[in-house]
């Protein structure tokens, strides 16, 4: 049965092999054909009124890209080997963030999955995957998909995505999948033909908006919703974060993400494990993450940018765009989000002009994803440079003993040298030629105005295959020793139940001008942000972790050589 959404159209018909098959109109705009003979692996369009060939808009299976023909994918065909998976949810875990593209030298599911090891080693409980939608060309960061609810071929399809979560599932590791609602790409969107699917006057920073409250959007909002619901329940995925939440436009009584967290909550009863929905948003509105019984949306949890910019600016110092704020007194800053969540609640945020955020010390601490890097930070760097080593080791021990859900990037564990670029590959030359100065604005905008010159161009094929883990790092030094620290750290933060306590009035900090002592239960986290040793009495006790062979603790008193960390187990008072 061939089914599309068209209210507008006067006349629909699927086109198989070049033979055109009406179509039905049935209630509420919908169409419906059966063909005899069509199932699993047959090529398909549909025509409105006789005009160009189109893309299925709920297309599972786009083989040759976004401008070719949709194939009928039938998911019960997949021979899953999960069945004794019971799901993962957020509080106490540590998630990976990657791109499937830049992970591996081969740059699919495949060659991901022969990785897996590496992460159960670590000590990860959830592989957070960027976008796989189709996307023009063959390399993107996966922001610019469209037909939304299919897979890539660049990574090897429906049928990739779901072996690799099988392997996943079967080593201990959940899935969550990045999805994009608030926007899509700006080649081959076919979605407005078809019918309401965008706002008739709103737009958003990258483009057009979707229309979630207009005339038509009750389907506009199904679409979405229902594509949320496909991608947990067909591909087995234990969870998804919601791009840019703060750009999907809705004044309705009852905002598409309340509704859709109702929706996964009751699939997750249906299928009995944890689905988990996570929002990136740039409010610092505790609402999204507030239960639906109290007034909230009751999504599971959301990104948290101000406890990365607090971390970021202490260790590395930078003061630019949006780091300023947190650099006027970055220990104090980072006291502030480690026992409230948000640094702007209710502040004042110089690089927005006005006010900022609200209060969010009430909230568990496994509902704010936090992370000293991922794609944006890194990314939205011209250079997409990563931070210095050393820097990124008290970082890392600050972070994961924090009450937070904790997010690593792919790479960091180890300290990798290679950047992770903004890269494209648009096949239309306006939109190639245009990428690297809009690239150029937006640097300037998050006020890298001296360095956008320095951001190589995202359309050359150079640019990806930089970004690229070189996993030969492994197998050397400092890399090695970086990558035993991260283990330590959560290992550590496995066999202490105070570290993974969410609540953050538990938590205590005391700082200076470039020290940090954080108390969690009998445990010291002591970090040095300056460029001289430190040297505090915690009490008596013992170091169990250092990011540097030079902390000694003599007696009472803990010696920290710069830019340091040092986790202490004190005699209880």
């Amino acid at each position: 049965m061939f089914e599309v959404w068209a209210p507008e159209a006067a006349t629909v018909e699927v086109e198989i092999g070049g033979v055109r098959h009406p179509m039905t109109p049935g209630a509420g705009g919908w169409w419906s054909a059966r063909v005899p003979g069509a199932g699993h692996g047959t090529d398909y369009r549909f025509r409105l009124d006789g005009g160009e060939p189109l893309p299925d808009p709920r297309s599972r299976w786009q083989p040759e890209g976004i401008f070719g023909p949709s194939r009928v994918y039938e998911h019960d065909r997949f021979a899953w080997g999960d069945g004794l998976w019971r799901g993962r949810g957020l509080p106490g875990a540590v998630l990976y963030e990657l791109h499937v593209g830049t992970f591996t030298p081969e740059g699919t599911f495949e060659g991901a999955i022969e990785k897996l090891e590496h992460l159960v080693a670590l000590g990860v409980d959830l592989v957070e995957i960027m976008p796989v939608p189709p996307v023009p060309g063959g390399r993107n960061w996966g922001y610019d998909g469209v037909d939304l609810w299919a897979v890539t071929g660049n990574y090897g399809g429906p049928d990739g995505l779901k072996r690799f979560v099988d392997a996943c599932h079967r080593r201990g590791l959940g899935v969550i999948l990045d999805v994009v609602h608030n926007h899509l790409g700006p080649s081959g969107d076919f979605l407005a033909s078809f019918g309401p699917y965008f706002h008739p006057s709103a737009s958003s920073f990258w483009g057009r908006a979707v229309n979630l409250d207009g005339p038509g959007s009750d389907e506009v909002r199904r679409y979405l919703i229902g594509n949320a619901l496909g991608w947990l329940r067909d591909y087995h995925l234990d969870g998804l974060r919601l791009d840019a939440v703060h750009a999907l436009r809705d004044s309705r009584a009852v905002h598409l993400l309340e509704e859709m967290a109702t929706e996964v909550e009751a699939l997750s009863a249906a299928v009995g494990r944890p689905l988990t929905l996570i929002a990136e948003s740039d409010l610092n509105d505790p609402r999204l993450v507030t239960p639906r019984e109290a007034g909230g949306y009751g999504l599971a949890a959301v990104w948290n940018d101000d406890v990365h910019h607090a971390l970021h600016a202490a260790v590395t110092g930078e003061r630019h765009g949006y780091y300023a704020d947190f650099a006027a007194d970055p220990a104090a800053a980072l006291a502030k989000v480690l026992t409230s969540g948000y640094y702007h609640d209710g502040t004042h945020s110089s690089f927005r002009g006005r006010v900022h955020g609200r209060p969010a010390g009430h909230v568990p601490g496994h509902r704010f994803v936090c992370s000293a890097q991922n794609h944006d930070q890194i990314g939205n760097r011209p250079e997409g440079d990563r931070m210095d080593p050393r820097a990124l080791r008290v970082a890392a021990g600050l972070l994961l003993t924090s009450p937070f859900t904790l997010m690593l990037f792919m790479g960091e564990e180890w300290g990798t040298r290679t950047p992770f670029l903004f890269f494209t590959d648009h096949v239309e030359a306006r939109l190639r030629e245009g990428e690297a100065e809009r690239r150029r604005r937006e640097f300037a905008g998050f006020g890298y105005d001296d360095w956008a010159g320095k951001a190589p161009d995202p359309g050359e094929e150079l640019t990806f295959v930089r970004s690229k883990l070189d996993w030969g790092e492994l197998e050397e030094e400092p890399h090695q020793a970086h990558l035993a620290w991260y283990r330590a750290l959560i290992a550590l933060r496995r066999a202490r139940p105070e570290l993974t306590d969410p609540r953050l009035d538990g938590v205590r900090a005391e700082h200076g001008a470039t020290w940090l002592v954080v108390h969690r239960g009998t445990l010291r986290v002591v970090a040095a942000f300056g460029p001289e040793p430190f040297t505090v009495r915690p009490g008596p006790g013992r170091v169990l972790l250092a990011s540097d062979p030079s902390v000694t603790l003599e007696g009472e008193e803990l010696f920290l050589p710069p830019r340091s960390l040092a986790v202490l187990e004190v005699a209880p008072a």
